[in-house]
Formats: C-alpha cells, sequence, structure tokens
C-alpha cells in the first residue's frame, strides 16, 4: 500500500468523502468520491453543495451487466469517451428521486446484494459510469481510480462520483479547495499514485 494513499483509503474505510485529483483523460478535473456504500444523503448533499457536478455511480462491468445497465453509446461514432449508463432510479422508496436522500435510497438499491434490473426504473437522478474491464491499468480516469481505492480500503467496488466546480462555475483546481479541504478534513489521492 503506497504511504501518500494510506489517509484516503483510511477516510473512505471511515465512510468519509475524498477529493481524487490527476484525471489527465478530463483535462485535470477534480472530483469527490465516496464508497458507495457510504453515500448516505449527508455525504450527497455535500457533494452537490460543494462538489455542484453531475453526481454518479462508479460501476465495474460486471455490476452494471447485473443491473441491466449498458453503455449509452458503446459503439466508436459520435463517441465522448465518457463511459455513461442510462439513468436510474430506485424502483421503490423514492418520491421525486432528485433529493439527496432520493439518490442515496437509489444508490443503496443498485449496490444491494443480489440487485437486478426489475430493482430499478429509468430514466431516473443517478448516473451510472461503467468502469473499462482492465480498471484503472486500462483507463487511468476518476472512474477507475474510485474503485480501485474502495477495494483497497475494503469497502466494495463501487463509488460515487462527484466532479467539483468552483464559485465562478470553472472547474477546480486542486489550488482551489485549500480552504475547502482545511475545513472538512478532506483526505485526498492522485490517480497517479495508484499507477
Amino acid at each position: 500500500m503506497s504511504g501518500e494513499l494510506e489517509p484516503a483509503l483510511a477516510a473512505l474505510a471511515a465512510g468519509k468523502v475524498i477529493v481524487l485529483t490527476g484525471d489527465r483523460l478530463r483535462g485535470g478535473d477534480i472530483d469527490f468520491a465516496v464508497a458507495a456504500k457510504s453515500a448516505d444523503a449527508a455525504a450527497i448533499n455535500f457533494m452537490a453543495t460543494h462538489g455542484r457536478g453531475l453526481i454518479c455511480l462508479a460501476l465495474t462491468p460486471a455490476h452494471a451487466l447485473r443491473l441491466g445497465i449498458g453503455l449509452i453509446n458503446p459503439g466508436a461514432a459520435r463517441q465522448s469517451g465518457r463511459p455513461h449508463g442510462r439513468s436510474i432510479e430506485a424502483r421503490e422508496g423514492v418520491s421525486t428521486g432528485i433529493s439527496a436522500a432520493d439518490r442515496a435510497r437509489t444508490i443503496a438499491v443498485a449496490i444491494a446484494p443480489g440487485a437486478t434490473s426489475d430493482d430499478l426504473v429509468s430514466p431516473g437522478h443517478v448516473f451510472p459510469l461503467i468502469a473499462a474491464p482492465g480498471g484503472i491499468a486500462e483507463r487511468p480516469a476518476a472512474l477507475e481510480a474510485a474503485i480501485e481505492l474502495t477495494r483497497r480500503a475494503g469497502v466494495g467496488d463501487a463509488a460515487v462520483l462527484c466532479s467539483i466546480m468552483r464559485d465562478d462555475g470553472e472547474m477546480a483546481r486542486i489550488e482551489d479547495l485549500t480552504d475547502l479541504i482545511a475545513a472538512h478534513g478532506l483526505a485526498a489521492a492522485d490517480i497517479g499514485a495508484l499507477l
């Protein structure tokens, strides 16, 4: 285990949100990440408030297949390179689907042992991302890194991500987050430390 990853792994194991840096495939955009099993309403609200980006559920290909979720655009034509699956919502236990509690419920349903496509409806307010089969070695991006970190932390193989924007709407860089990291005691992990 790399020493520089230990604070982030400990934070994930404790159910906390971390900051994930070093996504070269997205021009250096920074994300919040939390183990999906820890993505309660408070974690979702924190990401929505301080991240402001799209809240996504990072899944392995096998997990997505079990839920009946495929890539929206699996072909090569007009490909953005972002491996989004169709948006989802829990079939039961949500109201409008967009509240932090409703999104946390959808995530909990999607990662429950034995969950299938019958437990979900579409479209919804949680946006699955489907990792590359070869993981971070194949695609060194936040999606694959978040799954790898949750595995190493012993908290499953699904994560929740939210890209971080600055107050002015531009994408944040690590130097923009100094005060936020200090105020909330956030651990950070760089994707490069996993390679």
